[in-house]
């Protein structure tokens, strides 16, 4: 070879040599970031996610919602830590993975013993196994229930009602004695497992974001806990803060194969890194005003947001303020909460540079700082939950349906923004034209606009009528709730009434009637007023209540109401015996409401 040559040969390697240095993958035999023990790639890693549902539980209304949450919060901050060179892929499972065991059969051992039938359980049904190409799979289950019997929207063991949870400088955080995570990486196989119970991610405590991470991904993939322990997020970070306000040790993603690049991912300054949302007061009393307290990014300007609260686990998500566009907020009013409940709330904002970011909070209103909130009633046994579950998905918004001309019997009823409202009078009612399955829920969101008087909710059970009845006021005492009629008698003669007040003037109100063959429940904002059991054969409608058709319908007694939200959920799949309707009343063909539409 002669000099000119070698020469350029010379140059071609050493050009090689730089290209490679300026590409470190290509460099590397094989994709650059590794599993903790340097197994096997995880430049992308898709974790499939289960929400699990023991054959005796119902899954929640907005189990989807919630579920979304923590996979959109886990992928952001997996592509901030890793700046691209690892991708994240939450997939969630279009529906509930309804077990074919029941809860006792699942707590049947220790914590160990949970997570290893839930997860076999899982796997064997979905087939989950490792793909042919270079994607890490990690399984991760999110379980409704604890280790142990626990109600965690308020914290409380169901045997004996004591409070179990982690409150730390006024703050909640998942860790409860009862609730139990596990994760495991699988080396063998070459897949991750991970489950989350009930404790860490129903319930959106400050910290919950980072169990599932911690679990789902962390240890799926052979993060080890550091040491010395820290606030990232493998150690102490679900006792601190978000997911956002923690990290990945330095130490551990350089175990993985990552490097350190800059202007790559989520700035520090980004609307997910920078934004929280605290209660203040950390710990309100019943009565008095609490808001929340907002950081945002230097410079940001707002171009819409939401704010929306939760006080029963299964009950709806109040929109308490929509923020204007412009400059960001530091706090935003919530209101006032009449008695000790907990509260969860969720935040959803948008920047005009078009940045999102979405956070989910809890705290607790107390009537002293140490006294812990507990339900009205204690929860049902077991045996009474073994029942049919609500079909969520197939729920019908009822307001849409009503015409105030058409379908009013008595009053005069209107519609203003998308609301219904009555006016006020004695036995305004309106006819819902819809027919039930024999089985349903019926959820009402309900605003009293004068001191509140008898609210009516018409029901519907076999081929009886009947009604809810709520805060009717009497002269000689509280206000009255009952269903009426109960073998012939109205609430002053029946077991069912309940005499307490409940409503109150401009505040919204959550009533949900619960229709089964068995009998009838009802519960004020998550309160348990009615449960009442017996054939419906017992129950009957008064006449001063009855309409023409022989359908659901809405009554207000001397007090105007506003109907934010009507919604029902079949439970059963079949219509209710009843005659067709007539012509001109406005109710679907049977053949529809057989569907459950």
């Amino acid at each position: 070879m002669s000099l000119g040559s070698r020469h350029l040969a010379w140059l071609v390697l050493w050009a090689l040599l730089v290209l490679l240095h300026a590409s470190p993958s290509l460099a590397a035999d094989g994709p650059r970031l590794r599993t903790y023990d340097g197994r096997y790639p995880i430049e992308k890693i898709r974790v499939t996610v289960v929400y699990f549902v023991p054959s005796d539980r119902t899954p929640l209304p907005d189990w989807r919602e919630r579920v979304r949450y923590y996979c959109r919060r886990l992928e952001q901050f997996h592509a901030r830590e890793f700046q691209g060179q690892s991708q994240l892929t939450m997939a969630m499972q279009d529906e509930p993975f309804v077990s074919d065991q029941d809860s006792s059969m699942l707590r049947a051992g220790d914590a160990n013993f949970i997570f290893f039938r839930t997860l076999n359980e899982v796997q064997a049904r979905l087939g989950f196994a490792r793909e042919a190409d270079e994607t890490f799979p990690i399984l991760l289950v999110l379980s409704d229930i604890n280790w142990r019997e626990l109600d965690d929207f308020w914290r409380l063991r169901a045997a004996d009602g004591q409070f179990e949870g982690q409150i730390i400088q006024d703050r909640h955080f998942p860790g409860a004695a009862s609730g139990g995570a596990r994760a495991m990486y699988i080396p063998d196989r070459g897949v991750g497992w991970g489950l989350v119970s009930g404790d860490g991610w129903r319930v959106p405590y400050t910290g919950t974001d980072c169990v599932v991470y911690h679990e789902g991904v962390g240890h799926a993939i052979g993060l080890p806990h550091p040491e010395p322990q820290d606030d990232s997020v493998m150690s102490l970070a679900q006792y601190r803060f978000w997911l956002n306000q923690s990290w990945v040790h330095e130490a551990q993603k350089r175990q993985l194969g990552w490097q350190p690049q800059t202007n790559a991912g989520t700035k520090p300054g980004s609307l997910f890194t920078a934004f929280t949302a605290y209660a203040e007061p950390r710990v309100p009393r019943p009565d008095e005003e609490v808001g929340l307290v907002f950081s945002w990014p230097a410079d940001a300007r707002l171009r819409h947001a939401t704010v929306r609260v939760q006080t029963e686990l299964t009950g709806p998500w109040h929109l308490l303020a929509e923020l204007p566009a412009g400059k960001t907020p530091d706090a935003v009013r919530l209101g006032r909460f009449d008695r000790p409940t907990p509260v969860s709330y969720r935040v959803e904002a948008t920047l005009e540079d078009d940045q999102q970011v979405e956070l989910w909070g809890y705290f607790q209103v107390r009537s002293t700082p140490e006294t812990a909130p507990t339900p009205m009633a204690a929860p049902a046994p077991a045996a009474a939950i073994v029942l049919a579950a609500p079909r969520w998905s197939e729920a019908v918004e009822l307001l849409p349906l009503i015409d105030p001309e058409q379908h009013r019997v008595s009053g005069e009823w209107v519609r203003h923004e998308g609301r219904l409202e009555s006016n006020k009078q004695y036995g305004a009612r309106i006819e819902i034209p819809h027919r039930p399955p024999a089985e349903y829920v019926l959820t009402a969101i309900v605003e009293p606009l004068d001191e509140p008087n008898g609210l009516i909710l018409g029901q519907r059970s076999g081929d009886r009528r009947f009604l809810v009845l709520v805060n009717f006021q009497r002269p000689d005492g509280p206000p009255v709730s009952a269903l009426e009629d109960v073998d012939g008698l109205n609430f002053a003669g029946n077991s069912t009434a309940l005499r307490a007040e409940l409503l109150k003037k401009n505040r919204l109100a959550s009533l949900v009637c619960t229709v089964r063959r068995e009998g009838v429940t009802v519960t004020c904002d998550g309160r348990p007023i009615i449960d009442w059991r017996g054939p419906s054969s017992r129950l009957s409608l008064s006449d001063y209540w009855k309409t023409p058709n022989d359908v659901l319908f809405l009554g207000a007694y001397d007090c105007r109401y506003r109907f934010h939200r009507l919604t029902l959920t079949p439970i059963s799949d079949t219509s209710q015996p009843s005659p067709e309707p007539s012509p001109g009343d406005g109710l679907e063909s049977r053949e529809t409401v057989t569907r459950g539409a």
